[in-house]
């Protein structure tokens, strides 16, 4: 499988807010830069391209030195729904007044085991 990253809308692009390069994930993550790609490739993280250079991917979806508990999952379930990688990040990030936040902020908090129950309905 090769590495292929969408490039993000500006809309997308500003819900997220704070991105890290490619680069700052490895070294946060204390990995390689091929590892760092590998969890693109394997859906653990996903990344975009914003305006060119390498593949970003959303801050919020690390913490201190590891990928947020239950993000891999939720991703999984979003591409099983239909979601491509832009709209996986909208959804995400999207505040939903239900949880209250949005969905990354409630995996951040802990409560990914609901998020990854809404994300389910999504593909029915």
């Amino acid at each position: 499988m090769t590495l292929s990253v969408a490039q993000i809308d500006r809309e997308t692009d500003q819900l997220v807010g704070e991105w890290l390069t490619l680069t700052e994930v490895a070294r946060r993550l204390n990995l390689s830069a091929g590892r760092a790609k590998q969890l693109l490739k394997d859906r653990k993280l996903i990344g975009v391209r914003r305006g060119g250079g390498e593949p970003q991917v959303p801050a919020a979806f690390l913490a201190g030195t590891e990928v947020v508990k239950g993000l891999s999952g939720t991703l999984t379930v979003l591409l099983d729904a239909g979601y491509d990688d832009v709209e996986s990040l909208r959804w995400l990030f999207t505040p939903d007044d239900t949880l209250p936040g949005s969905p990354v902020d409630a995996i951040v908090a802990g409560r990914h085991t609901e998020v990854k129950r809404r994300a389910q309905a999504l593909g029915f």
